[in-house]
């Protein structure tokens, strides 16, 4: 099964999608970057800039130089671009936090980088109330997905899981931060991640492919008591395919 750009899972980017078509470009990318004023917490211009050599401190480089490196013609990179221009905040704190704990770490990875780079590559936003909220820690997936689709809306933020969604399995699942939904999403997951995320432990998984509609099958009992993708909360941080 596949999907295209138009399935919901691709609403935060879909404003770019739409006006890039087919002919995604660095120039293009920057103009979007320059409309909105993207910057870094360091106060640099983001641009997107094409690849150079390999540099191991890829975070510090673009907190100091505002350049993200990008092949425009590669999925990966583009969705990530896109992220940038649909949750500005978040980007730029995931960003200074990684320069931040690079000098600090002595060359060892600690776990809020970890943490950022789980939720960077596959993360993201729920918007609903802390009673849904409960029912995704506790992995109640049936309850969640048959009675209260309708209290929570799912905002995906990583560039692995939009390019992952091109080809979808129910086992594709988003690491995520609950938000109030009548506050500002980006805003307030950039200050969890500051106040709050210290490990890849302190962000529930979500089986993002079980909202009904997002995937053939989803809203029937059956499709939720397949346990290689809907775990129960014993092996909740063990899905087959964690983001």
């Amino acid at each position: 099964m596949a999907i295209g750009l138009n399935h919901p899972i691709y609403d935060s980017v879909r404003q770019w999608v739409a006006r890039i078509g087919n002919a995604p470009s660095l120039e293009l990318l920057n103009f979007f970057s320059a409309e909105k004023d993207l910057k870094s917490e360091s106060g640099k211009p983001i641009r997107f800039v094409p690849p150079s050599s390999a540099d191991p401190y890829y975070e510090v480089h673009v907190f100091e130089t505002g350049y993200v490196q990008t092949r425009p013609d590669n999925k990966h990179d583009l969705f990530n671009a896109l992220a940038w221009l649909a949750f500005p905040k978040t980007k730029a704190r995931i960003n200074a936090m990684h320069a931040a704990e690079i000098p600090r770490e002595g060359g060892k990875r600690g776990r809020v980088r970890d943490m950022l780079t789980i939720f960077d590559e596959g993360g993201a936003i729920v918007a609903c109330s802390g009673a849904v909220a409960d029912l995704v820690r506790e992995a109640r997936w049936s309850e969640l997905f048959l009675e209260h689709h309708r209290d929570l809306r799912i905002v995906v933020v990583g560039h692995a899981v939009l390019e992952q969604a091109l080809a979808p399995h129910p086992g594709i699942t988003c690491k995520v931060i609950f938000a109030d939904p009548s506050r500002d999403l980006d805003m307030q997951a950039a200050n969890w991640l500051a106040t709050v995320g210290r490990s890849p432990r302190d962000l529930p998984p979500l089986p993002v492919f079980g909202y009904p509609g997002w995937f053939e099958g989803g809203g029937r009992a059956d499709f939720y008591s397949d346990e290689r993708y809907f775990r129960p909360l014993r092996r909740a941080n063990a899905q087959v395919r964690s983001c």
